[in-house]
């Protein structure tokens, strides 16, 4: 079995094909909570989604290429609260556990999602 310290966190969800079940997932969650699912309500979700998994799979350390506005860009204007972002990360968290991520792997990720929190809430 690898240890988190030598596989990289690409491979440890899954590579591409784990990351796009994921973040499926992850948009299941978002759809599904109240708090956050107005934020897509005019949105192209295939275009959500393929985004995301771009994003999760380059910041990861895969090969993909994100095409998207960087995390400022998006995120402007939107007023987005840290209640909304608290729901967002949780979403996520949910999503790591329900495709059965390690306990090392999801507090890995939980850090990066809070690292980015500055460019998120109330920019």
């Amino acid at each position: 079995m690898s240890s988190p310290t030598t596989t990289s966190l690409y491979d440890r969800l899954g590579r591409h094909e784990g990351i796009e079940r994921i973040t499926r997932t992850l948009i299941a969650n978002h759809m599904a909570n109240p708090l956050v699912n107005a934020r897509f309500a005019a949105s192209d979700m295939q275009r959500v989604e393929r985004r995301a998994v771009e994003f999760f799979c380059a910041g990861a350390g895969g090969m993909e290429t994100y095409t998207g506005k960087d995390m400022l860009a998006t995120h402007k204007g939107m007023n987005i609260s840290e209640q909304e972002f608290v729901n967002v990360v949780d979403d996520a968290m949910a999503a790591l556990e329900t495709h059965r991520i390690d306990p090392a792997t999801r507090n890995e990720v939980l850090a990066i999602l809070w690292s980015l929190k500055g460019e998120v809430v109330r920019v």
